[in-house]
């Protein structure tokens, strides 16, 4: 996991997505944008329920999803933005049936049981093959991606950090991936 890296082309992000799209892959788009939306790990992104991002009382989405964080066992408040929404809205219209306690990111396997970690990874792995996006780049990358955007837009890395639930500034750094390119950025972009 340690050499995996974000997408760093918004280009390419998006070709991902509409990869799945243009396959009429619902599942799996929702699965990449909810991943990119919402920096979770794929272990608690797959574990999610419909009742955890929709109120079926009202029909309309949560504010928040809170997941108790498998890895560190902390609980995140993590918003649901546009395309989070969009995509989760797109994959129920497609479900015949809709019970609150249906996995979203249901397996064809088993009666109500969400892909596993290695189905999720070979699904991101063969798109990235297929559309010749570079790098090492799997699930956690997607969470990864996540942290390089919003650093790319300003956030500062200690909000980030925050976000994320580091211990550490110095893990956020690493998730960041900056490289020559992006200190070169900085350098030609300043003109003092």
């Amino acid at each position: 996991m340690g050499t995996t890296q974000p997408i760093k082309s918004k280009d390419d992000i998006q070709r991902l997505k509409d990869y799945f799209l243009q396959r009429g892959e619902i599942r799996n788009y929702t699965m990449i944008t909810l991943a990119l939306n919402t920096s979770l790990r794929i272990g608690d992104l797959l574990s999610l329920r419909w009742k955890d991002v929709y109120n079926f009382d009202t029909q309309k989405y949560k504010m928040h999803i809170v997941v108790r964080e498998q890895k560190t066992h902390k609980q995140n408040l993590i918003p649901l933005n546009i395309e989070a929404k969009g995509s989760l809205d797109l994959l129920m219209r497609s479900l015949e049936d809709l019970d609150p306690d249906i996995c979203i990111f249901k397996s064809r396997i088993g009666e109500n049981q969400h892909i596993g970690r290695t189905r999720a990874f070979n699904i991101i792995k063969n798109a990235v093959k297929e559309l010749h996006i570079e790098g090492s780049i799997s699930c956690h990358s997607l969470r990864k991606t996540f942290g390089y955007q919003a650093w790319k837009m300003g956030v500062p890395p200690a909000l980030i950090m925050s976000i994320y639930n580091h211990s550490s500034l110095e893990i956020t750094k690493r998730y960041l991936s900056i490289d020559q390119d992006d200190k070169d950025e900085v350098f030609l972009n300043m003109n003092l």
